[in-house]
């Protein structure tokens, strides 16, 4: 994660659905759906001005890290996500197995 990105906070907007980060008054997000202790991650969406920047990365990386702590299992249904995580292996152990 790029440093300008690491004190960012990260709100999950529980009535929305989504994880939100704001970053110079512009806001990015991934939509989401819990099943119990299953998060499916819908959609990830960043605002033009941010895009290259990092921001979407960013961003996943504060959602993966925020359902790791909650103990959470995933399915990434957004493209965005698969592909990081195929970048980042290390993730995988998120991944719904059943």
């Amino acid at each position: 994660m790029k440093p300008e990105f690491e004190n960012i906070a990260l709100h999950d907007n529980k009535a929305a659905n989504r994880f939100e980060m704001k970053f110079e008054h512009r806001d990015s997000l991934v939509e989401y759906e819990i099943d119990g202790d299953i998060i499916s991650l819908l959609h990830t969406e960043v605002d033009p001005a941010l895009e290259g920047r990092g921001a979407g990365t960013a961003m996943v990386e504060k959602v993966l890290n925020e359902i790791k702590d909650r103990n959470m299992q995933l399915i990434p249904l957004c493209p965005f996500v698969v592909a990081y995580i195929k970048r980042h292996p290390e993730w995988e152990n998120l991944i719904v197995t059943r």
